[in-house]
């Protein structure tokens, strides 16, 4: 889930999903829209009613729904009041691909852990530190 400031979805992330199916990334099973307006009210809508957003949600076909009214529900429950949220289900096409290859030679996938955002940012930061400190050691 993709949470956003004001109640209107942001088109820059729906634009990135759907650069990421075009360029065979992920394929997008389905979505929806979730708004918790200023004055606390949940609503939720499905991405393919926004015709504007056609290119991310080419590949969703009629009547495939998994996600309902429940997971909007819940996920406004999470969202502050004048905030908006997009869930995706998606299948990473890429990891697909390597776990076919896994079983192949007779491995398995044996689990797996989601890094937050934040910890990849202090670690990247960490890197640039020490990038920077060896270079100017070395003038």
């Amino acid at each position: 889930m993709l949470a956003f400031p004001g109640e209107r979805l942001k088109a820059a992330a729906v634009t990135a999903v759907a650069e990421l199916r075009r360029a065979g990334q992920v394929r997008l099973i389905d979505s929806l829209v979730v708004v918790e307006s200023a004055t606390g009210e949940g609503s939720g809508s499905e991405l393919v009613e926004y015709e504007e957003y056609g290119d991310a949600t080419a590949e969703i076909g009629p009547g495939i729904n998994p996600l309902g009214p429940e997971d909007a529900a819940e996920a406004a429950e999470t969202l502050e009041p004048g905030s908006c949220a997009l869930m995706l289900l998606v299948e990473h096409v890429w990891a697909t691909r390597a776990a076919e290859a896994i079983r192949e030679a007779g491995g398995r996938i044996s689990g797996s852990v989601r890094v937050p955002h934040e910890v990849v940012a202090e670690a990247r930061n960490a890197y640039h530190e020490a990038v920077v400190a060896t270079a100017a050691g070395r003038d």
